[in-house]
């Protein structure tokens, strides 16, 4: 594999920290009730909202008050978000740390929500050490939409085939190859490493 890469982006959740609401609530509640929660209660549009932007606790409480019969488990999103956002995948982490330590440039470009990415940080101080982090929740949007890509390619002036990105979901990544950058779906660090390997970049 042989591409010029000047610079590396990393997606946050699944690839830096985990992120598993349903096993988070599935501990909690127990999988029944969770998989009940979860048909009646639509979380996962919820988080994409605030992923896009709207204010975290105004959004979970008016899931609340649509729901009242889910007020105590959609408090739980809500009093104990950062909980879920757990474990650091640190080998990962350590990529990070080993490409900025070649002076590689590395950028994170995540769906993360504005309010919930100053929390993360609050928690992970690695989530500091991007040369720059494009928040979906600050941009107002998402990925695959094209729109974030060329923010990037805009906002960093690297050229889309000097960029790599690292991101778990396959249609992330396809949006981002379709621009002409190289792309690695994670699944592991020990298969990141040896993508980075082939591309002759610090892992």
């Amino acid at each position: 594999m042989t591409r010029d890469i000047h610079a590396v982006v990393f997606d946050i959740g699944n690839v830096l920290i985990g992120w598993n609401p349903e096993q988070f609530y599935d501990g909690l509640i127990g999988q029944d009730r969770r998989k009940a929660l979860f048909s009646q209660v639509d979380l996962d549009g919820m988080n994409a909202r605030i992923d896009r932007g709207a204010p975290f606790h105004a959004t979970v409480l008016g899931m609340i008050d649509d729901h009242p019969d889910w007020k105590r488990e959609i408090m739980i999103w809500h009093d104990r978000w950062i909980d879920m956002i757990t474990p650091v995948i640190a080998p990962s982490v350590q990529i990070l740390r080993n490409l900025r330590a070649q002076s590689v440039p590395v950028y994170a470009l995540s769906n993360f929500g504005d309010d919930t990415f100053t929390m993360a940080q609050e928690k992970y101080e690695f989530l500091h050490e991007f040369d720059r982090a494009f928040i979906s929740g600050r941009l107002g949007v998402m990925k695959p939409e094209a729109r974030i890509y060329q923010i990037v390619e805009d906002e960093t002036g690297v050229a889309p085939e000097n960029l790599f990105f690292i991101d778990d979901r396959a249609d992330n990544i396809e949006a981002a190859l379709s621009r002409g950058w190289a792309g690695h779906v994670f699944q592991s660090a020990d298969g990141l490493k040896d993508t980075l390997a082939q591309l002759g970049l610090p892992n």
